[in-house]
Parts: structure tokens; C-alpha cells; sequence
């Protein structure tokens, strides 16, 4: 294909699809320069049909107007037969252009104008004006073309065309959305200014009283002359100014200069999980005292180690990581990545307990990494999920060597000024790992990372670090029967990263007694939220091996919410929990996962189409499990009781508590006691096995005596009418601002209906839209983008998108023979 010809021809041809003008002014005093600008809005988008567009565009082709992010995966239909397998989410790829029509002011031909795009995925081609900028094959990671020398100004109009190639399929072990799945923006600059992650700030002495902050700016000259300009930072805690250093340089033409300059900071305010507290500095360059570019940095003042035999120290303080892995995907809305999607997803966590978050497998989207700097995470920044050995075949090992070296500086120069990173990972589960091969690649990613930051610990997620049958590892230690996996034995990395075998966990410093030990993957448990085996004390390994196909399973590819289902590489929640909280120097874990995720269903295959090993399900409603961690790692005082109390009358039925602050529960059916129960050891759950009788179930937790909490679960009636719930009930008026709205099945009595699948319709009146349904359904091929879902125990969520105006918007739900319900949500 002649793509420059066909580009040609589409910039003569094409109809704009919108046109932005942006302007950047240089500004003195108060006035901060805003270096760049959204570029999300009013793009255009065509999905290839390979057999008629044969792979290229041109003056036929169709197009429809939306705005990035945008993930075309999430909008088709769930397909059996797709390359990407039940793993990738049963979602199609393809080959999708986006194209943009825009202007550039006319004062702005003098400065210097760059496209960022925060992630494509994947394979992206980038052409301006029919020039083309570049390729970029790796999804996850961030890049930035000049486009000055491209551009037309003043009245002028530039286009932009962006292919994306996700057609080749499986890529990916999960699903990964396609598209510009991440944010775009225009950064416009004087010619002298702090290049692209051009600052790289250190806090290395930190004291109470005191604390050193070290400056590396990177300033970029691009005029043909040597420039003298001063170079000042300053600090600011909020909007207080609190220290700042000056420096005179000189940089020659057409050159880069890296700048050192140091400060202190008294009575420093430090970064903690509890107290994110966070400071920015801002880099001014000046020439003849105007001041022609300012650059913000947000950092935080921290100090932090990884001890041998006391685990996590952070500020002096040990504390236990208490994290869970997220992949990508924001359940019903796809890849395409929203703030406050995100948002909601840390404070689910969050409210839970949860204080880490492992960014698996891959470089995260910044909001991620800029939410968990203010909410208090404590993140292990992932780089690869392979390196140069595939592990499905068209996945990123095979422009390994071309890309990996490019890829992980750019993730470190962008990542690495966050305080909420702690552990950089090299990779996850590397078939290298094994052989020396590994040993050799894992050096040079070790040397690149110490290279651009000597300030965090790295490791790479083994499985697992020691290689011995899980079965016996108490005898195989006794006769010292023990290989060493050869990256772990390598002296290569900082902390030991262990991907599950918590047999191993208590025997971590006779194996590694140089280096400090870290949970990277754990547990694997498997729910379906609502769902209940008749038994809950029996411990179900599926599938039986990792190798061999799942021919066992409940009806409807359920799995029991009870914690008694994991992998046979994993445990049960409460199995690994119990090792890790046992021990200083297992300094904490990251589960797999804090949320459903698409694709890989795990024990299942299709017709299952997203993952079982989530704390709260796809749509973000909490499993049973999520209490057991609340109870544990949460100053909140906890009771809760399940299942549900609807049940066939005398079967035999297993209750189980999850409480703390209390000595002991007791449980009632219908106002009569059938028994005290209380922890014993380190049990984390007490259990009643008792016959089900129509009513209410009611559990007491007592301290000494005295009443802690009550908690009650009557039995529902049938299906009689609709409660919506926002979680937020007023919105910012911006088209990127969402509502979260939970919709609850309930009975005439106002009792949620747990075992309601009910279809739902939705419409919505006003400025806004609705651009996800989803029940949390592991094998529900409803579209996530549509207007009608089906509800999984009685629950369903809608996600509703805030337009361009401030109004009120009017959701209603309605389903066959029950009482319909509205809420309004307001937009401002």
C-alpha cells in the first residue's frame, strides 16, 4: 500500500471533522503557561473492513465523528470464533484510522508544537499533513512526535491521521481494547524550554525536621543560536510558596543541557499512605527577565526501604503492603481510559483496605499513577509481560529487541517522579526466567532502570522464585531439596518478587537471606458474586492443572462466593492472607485481582468471557471476600453475614461471618438463637450449618457483653420494583465526568430479590448519555454499550456520561412487571 498517496488524497478530500485552535502565550507574574492542551475532541473514525478496504483509506471511505479515548473492541459483539480467543476477551481487533482537521494560530509558527499520545493500541502510524512521524507498536506506552515543521498556520488547515493495527490476534492474554485508548494532547513550547519527562526530582535525606530535594531538568534549546537564560524552581506546598534556587545557564544551539539544583525543605510534610501529601515544583526559564517556559512537577517527600527481616519501612514506620493487581480494562466501558472511572475503582479499593496497587502487566495510564499520588497507594510499576519469548504469537516479544530498550526509558523518565511508586517490575512470569538467557536480559532492563532512577527497589513477578513441587515443600526443605529459579538466584534483583507458592513464603530468608522478600501476584482466588455451593468447607482446586482442560464446574459456569475455589497455583483468599500477616518480614502482597477483568475465565472457556479472580466483580459490586479484607486490613468495625436467605425450605444451608472488634457472633433465625460462634487460632470466618427457614437471619457481634453490630437478611418476595442509587448525584459538566448508578431489584417490601435477573431498559433525558450496562456476569454476552442489561443477583449498574451542559439529567429504568424508577443527576 502507497500510504503517502492515499494520505494525500484524503487531505484534499476529506470533510473536516472539526477544527481546534489553540494558542499558547508566554505569561509573566501569577499566570502559569499552559504547555498543552486536550487534542480529545471531534476526531473522526473508520474500522476497516478488510475485504473491501483491503487495509487503506481514501475518498470513499465512511467516517463517524466521536472523541478519544476510544476503545472499538468494547463497542462490537462478543464472537466465539474470535482470534483473540475466550483469553482476549471473545472481542475483535481490526484495523482502525482516526483522523482530526485543526489550526494553528499564526503566533504560534515561531514555537515549537509536539502531538503526545498517552497510549495507542497497538502498532500506531502517524502521519501530519501527509508527512509521516513515526510508528509505535507498544500499546502502553506514551510518545510524542514535533509536528512543527508539518504544520500550516494562521487560517490554514492540518490533518491528522493515526492508523492503529490490532488485526492481528491473540496478542494478548487478556483483553486489551483497540484504539486510541488513552488521552491526546497538544503541547506547544517557546523553542527553549524543559524537554518532554524533562524533570527528575529526589528527596534524598528526609528527616522530620528537614529534608534535601535534589533537581535534574533537562532543558532543550532548539534555535539555531546559544541561548543565556536563567533557570529557577521553585517549590510550593499547595499554593504557599515554600523555597526556591536559581541558576544561570548557557546552552548551546540546538542543544540539550541537564541542569542539577538542590534545596531544603524544614519541617517537611511526608507522603504517606494514610496522608498523601504532596508538593509541586515548577521550573521557570527566563531570558532577558521574561519568563518563556514553566514546567509543574508533583512530588512527594517520603523516605522508605525494604528490610530484610522487617518488611516495608516507610517514614521510619513498618508497614504491611496490603495491594491487589489491576489490569487496564474499566470493566463495561472497555480500555478507553476515563479519571473518574479510575477513581471509582481506588475508592472501592480502597474502602476495603487496600493501600497498593500493581500496575499488571504493563505501563499504566498517568491518571492512574497521578490518583494514586493523592489517594496514598502504594505501586509497583510494571513494565513487560514478556520479553523477548512470546507468549501468545503476535504479542510484544517480537519487536522485543527493536522496542524494549526504547519502551522501558520512556516508562522511567515518565513514572519516576511519582511518590507513589515504590517497586519498579521488569517483568511478569518471563518464560526467560528459567535459563540464563534470562538471567543476561534481566542485567541490561536492571542496568536501564539504575540508570534513570536509583531511588526505587526493582524485581521481576517469578513463578515462583523457588522451584520445588508445592505439595511437599515442608519435606523437600528438610532434605534440602531446594532450586533456586536462576533470576532469582542472579543477584540481579532488589526485592524477590514471588508470584504465589505461599508454601514457600516462611522459608523466604533461609533461601534468599541477602534480599528482601515482596509478594508480587497472590492468591487467584475464584467467585460468581451472589452464587453459593451447598457446601462451603471443602476446598475445590479448578481446574484440577494448569495444563488441562476444565471438564468439571457448576451449572452456568458459576463458581461458588464462598472463599473454597482457586487456582492450583494459587490459594484461597484467607490461606495466603493468613502466612503473609504472620511474619515482619514479608513485607505484603498484591492479589490477583482487586476487580474482574475482561477476558481470561479462568476456571472456564467460553461461553465465559470475563474473569472469576476479582474481589468486586466487573461492574465494580463487591464479592463476599472484599469483607473478609475490610475486617482485617480497616479500622472499620466490620460484621458481615452471607449468602442471602432465599432458599428451598428446610435445605441445608452454610452462614458465614466476617466480623472484628468483637468477641463472638450470634446468630438468630427468626428471633430464635441457633449458636454463638467465635474465632479460633487464626481463622478469619465463623460458620453455621443450619436448615433455611423463611424469615430473617440476623447476626449480633458482641464485645465483653456488649452489643458491637447487628446485620439482618430477610427473605424476598418476588420481583416487585426498581431502586436506583448514584454514586455520585452531581457531575461536572465537561463530556468526561461520570455517574455510577447501581440498580437494585427489590421486593414489595423494599428487600433486594438476590437470585433477580431481570432484563432492565434504560433511557436517559437531558445533555449526557449512557455509555455502559453491566451485571458483573462472567458469561453474559449483552453488549457492555447499549441501553438494556440483564441484572446478576438482583443488581445491575449503568454508567451514565455528563455532556458539555450544565442541566439536569433524567435516567429511567423500567423492566417487564415491575415498578419502574427515576433519578436525577445534575451536571454543573
Amino acid at each position: 500500500m502507497h500510504i503517502r498517496k492515499n494520505i494525500k488524497s484524503i487531505s484534499l478530500l476529506a470533510v473536516a471533522a472539526g477544527v481546534l485552535l489553540f494558542n499558547s502565550c508566554a505569561k509573566k507574574g501569577d499566570a502559569f503557561i499552559n504547555r498543552k492542551v486536550s487534542f480529545n475532541t471531534d476526531w473522526s473514525f473508520h474500522l476497516n473492513d478488510s475485504i473491501v478496504d483491503k487495509d487503506t483509506i481514501g475518498s470513499t471511505t465512511k467516517w463517524r465523528k466521536l472523541d478519544v479515548p476510544h476503545d472499538w473492541s468494547i463497542e462490537g459483539n462478543f464472537d466465539e470464533k474470535s482470534p483473540a480467543g475466550y483469553g482476549g476477551g471473545a472481542l475483535n481487533g481490526g484495523l482502525g484510522w482516526y483522523k482530526k482537521t485543526f489550526k494553528v494560530a499564526a503566533e504560534d509558527s515561531t514555537k515549537v508544537t509536539s502531538i503526545t499520545f498517552d497510549g495507542v493500541y497497538k502498532d500506531s502510524e502517524v502521519w501530519v499533513n501527509g508527512h509521516f512521524l513515526g510508528k509505535r507498536p507498544n500499546g502502553y506506552i506514551g510518545f510524542q512526535y514535533e509536528i512543527s515543521p508539518y504544520l500550516n498556520y494562521g487560517d490554514k488547515n492540518n490533518e491528522i491521521i493515526v492508523k492503529v493495527d490490532n488485526s492481528k490476534q491473540p496478542n494478548s492474554r487478556w483483553y486489551s481494547g483497540s484504539g486510541i485508548f488513552r488521552n491526546v494532547w497538544i503541547e506547544t513550547t517557546d523553542k527553549l524550554h524543559v524537554a518532554q519527562w524533562g524533570t527528575y526530582v529526589t528527596t534524598p535525606k528526609v528527616t522530620a525536621q528537614k529534608a534535601s530535594v535534589e533537581f535534574e531538568t533537562t532543558i532543550q534549546n532548539q534555535n539555531t543560536a546559544a541561548k543565556k537564560a536563567t533557570v529557577t524552581t521553585t517549590i510550593f506546598k499547595e499554593d504557599t510558596k515554600v523555597t526556591s534556587v536559581t541558576q544561570d545557564i548557557t546552552i548551546g544551539a540546538n542543544a540539550n543541557q541537564t541542569l542539577k539544583q538542590s534545596a531544603e525543605v524544614e519541617n517537611p510534610v511526608l507522603w504517606s499512605v494514610e496522608k498523601p501529601e504532596l508538593y509541586t515544583a515548577v521550573t521557570e526559564i527566563s531570558l532577558d527577565d521574561k519568563i518563556v517556559d514553566q514546567y509543574k512537577t508533583n512530588f512527594g517527600i517520603r523516605d522508605f526501604k525494604f528490610d530484610l527481616n522487617k518488611g516495608f519501612i516507610l517514614n521510619g514506620k513498618q508497614v504491611k503492603i496490603k495491594g491487589v493487581c489491576l489490569h487496564h480494562d474499566l470493566g463495561p466501558l472497555g480500555a478507553a481510559i476515563n479519571t473518574r472511572a479510575i477513581e471509582r475503582q481506588l475508592e472501592i479499593m480502597k474502602e476495603m483496605g487496600v493501600n497498593g496497587i500493581r500496575t499488571s502487566h504493563n505501563p499504566p495510564a498517568p491518571e492512574l499513577l497521578d490518583l494514586c499520588d493523592k489517594m496514598g497507594f502504594i505501586v509497583m510499576d510494571e513494565a513487560f509481560d514478556m520479553w523477548k519469548q512470546t507468549k501468545t504469537k503476535y504479542d510484544y516479544g517480537n519487536d522485543w529487541d527493536k522496542w524494549h530498550k526504547k519502551d522501558l526509558i520512556d516508562q522511567l523518565l515518565r513514572d519516576r517522579n511519582h511518590p507513589s511508586i515504590f517497586v519498579w517490575s521488569i517483568g511478569n512470569e518471563i518464560p526467560e526466567q528459567w535459563n540464563e538467557t534470562g538471567v543476561v536480559i534481566a542485567k541490561e532492563l536492571a542496568a536501564i532502570t539504575r540508570q534513570y532512577d536509583k531511588t526505587r527497589p526493582l524485581t521481576a513477578a517469578m513463578n515462583p522464585p523457588v522451584n520445588m513441587n508445592i505439595d511437599e515443600v515442608t519435606l523437600q526443605f528438610e532434605k534440602n531439596n531446594v532450586s533456586i529459579n536462576p533470576l532469582a538466584g542472579s543477584g540481579v534483583l532488589d526485592l524477590i518478587g514471588y508470584n504465589y507458592a505461599h508454601q514457600t513464603y516462611e522459608h523466604h530468608l533461609k533461601n534468599f537471606p541477602n534480599t528482601p522478600f515482596i509478594a508480587t501476584e497472590t492468591t487467584s482466588g475464584l467467585q460468581t458474586r451472589g452464587y453459593y455451593d451447598a457446601v462451603s468447607d471443602t476446598i475445590k482446586k479448578w481446574p484440577v492443572r494448569w495444563d488441562l482442560k476444565f471438564t468439571e464446574g457448576n451449572p452456568g459456569n458459576t463458581v461458588s462466593a464462598y472463599d473454597q475455589v482457586q487456582t492450583p497455583w494459587g490459594s484461597t483468599h484467607e490461606a495466603t492472607w493468613k502466612v503473609i500477616k504472620k511474619h515482619d518480614f514479608l513485607s505484603g502482597m498484591y492479589i490477583w485481582t482487586g476487580f474482574d477483568y475482561i477476558g481470561e475465565p479462568t476456571p472456564y472457556e467460553w461461553p465465559s468471557i470475563s474473569s472469576y479472580f476479582g474481589i468486586a466483580d466487573l461492574a465494580g459490586f463487591p464479592k463476599d471476600v472484599y469483607y473478609m479484607y475490610q475486617s482485617e486490613w480497616t479500622d472499620k468495625t466490620v460484621l458481615h453475614i452471607f449468602p442471602h436467605w432465599n432458599w428451598k425450605a428446610g435445605q441445608t444451608v452454610d452462614v458465614w461471618a466476617y466480623y472484628n472488634k468483637a468477641d463472638e457472633v450470634e446468630l438468630f433465625v427468626n428471633g430464635k438463637s441457633v449458636g454463638k460462634r467465635s474465632k479460633k487460632g487464626d481463622d478469619l470466618h465463623v460458620m453455621w450449618r443450619i436448615p433455611f427457614e423463611a424469615g430473617t437471619l440476623k447476626a449480633i457481634s458482641r464485645k465483653d457483653g456488649k452489643v458491637v453490630l447487628e446485620k439482618e437478611i430477610k427473605t424476598a418476595g418476588k420481583p416487585s420494583q426498581l431502586k436506583l442509587t448514584a454514586d455520585r448525584s452531581t457531575i461536572k459538566a465537561d463530556k468526561n465526568d461520570l455517574s455510577f448508578i447501581t440498580v437494585d431489584i427489590l421486593d414489595g417490601k423494599g428487600t433486594l430479590v438476590p437470585n433477580a435477573n431481570n432484563e432492565i431498559n434504560f433511557s436517559l433525558k437531558g445533555n449526557g448519555k449512557i455509555v455502559g450496562v453491566c451485571s458483573g456476569d462472567p458469561v453474559s454476552h449483552e453488549p457492555y454499550k447499549g441501553t438494556k442489561h440483564t441484572a446478576l443477583a438482583g443488581k445491575c449498574l449503568v454508567i451514565v456520561q455528563s455532556g458539555n451542559a450544565a442541566e439536569r439529567l433524567e435516567l429511567t429504568a423500567k423492566a417487564n412487571g415491575l415498578k419502574q424508577a427515576t433519578i436525577v443527576i445534575t451536571t454543573e
